[in-house]
């Protein structure tokens, strides 16, 4: 066989494989300083939203409450997602803090009683599926130009039939990071103002980082392996 004999079928087969793998069905290019770039050069933060139980407020205290959400409905300029995830208690983090205390105590009944408690929470932790708890999220998105409405306004068909045509080539990367260092600030200032709403609203919240917006796309997108799966650090 000379050198420029090949089977074409392998290049062809190669090159389909690639064309619909997981990555170009997917609409994110990447992550950068917390903000979630999109292939259509378009800009995601999240805010991580701790709940507010409204039945736990006096009657003066929720129409206050409603009357300012009210307010901030009507003050919104452009759109934002609100995420709702409905996932069950991971408790690693806790046990591996308990553990570690584990072996500071002295006193046999204590270690004893503590070791016990530890074996429960193990047990409630490898069920998975026994304790839900709920994760609220402010998706804020942000487009050249503030095209917010009409990008995402967009079918979903042409969203999709987008995400199969878009090409990673120098010049795409390029233009999408000189989209990224004009807007960041402008998606920030979105942030802070947000920010300071929802804490009117007697409701915290905070920018999601690099590693937890790394952590939530994983979630998201792999459900069974996050368990398995290390934190991202970045």
């Amino acid at each position: 066989m000379g050198i420029l004999d090949f089977d074409k079928s392998k290049v062809k087969k190669w090159k389909t494989d690639n064309l619909f793998n997981t990555e170009t069905m997917l609409p994110i290019s990447e992550v950068k300083n917390g903000i979630v770039i999109l292939k259509d050069g378009g800009l995601r933060s999240i805010l991580k939203v701790e709940w507010l139980n409204l039945d736990l407020k006096n009657y003066d205290e929720q129409q206050i409450i409603l009357e300012q959400y009210k307010r901030f409905l009507n003050w919104l300029s452009f759109p934002i997602q609100i995420l709702i995830r409905n996932t069950y208690l991971d408790l690693t983090e806790y046990l591996w803090y308990l553990k570690n205390n584990l072996k500071e105590i002295d006193n046999p009944a204590l270690k004893n009683q503590w070791n016990n408690y530890v074996t429960f929470l193990e047990w409630i932790d490898n069920q998975q599926w026994l304790i839900y708890v709920k994760e609220f999220y402010v998706v804020i998105p942000y487009y050249w130009d503030e095209r917010d409405a009409e990008q995402i306004n967009r079918s979903r068909w042409d969203k999709f039939l987008n995400i199969l045509n878009a090409k990673d080539n120098v010049e795409t990367i390029v233009e999408r990071y000189r989209t990224f260092i004009k807007c960041e600030q402008n998606i920030q200032t979105r942030e802070n103002v947000l920010i300071a709403w929802l804490n009117d609203l007697w409701m915290s919240a905070e920018r999601l980082d690099t590693a937890d917006v790394v952590s939530l796309l994983f979630r998201m997108y792999n459900p069974l392996l996050d368990s398995s799966q290390a934190r991202f650090v970045e």
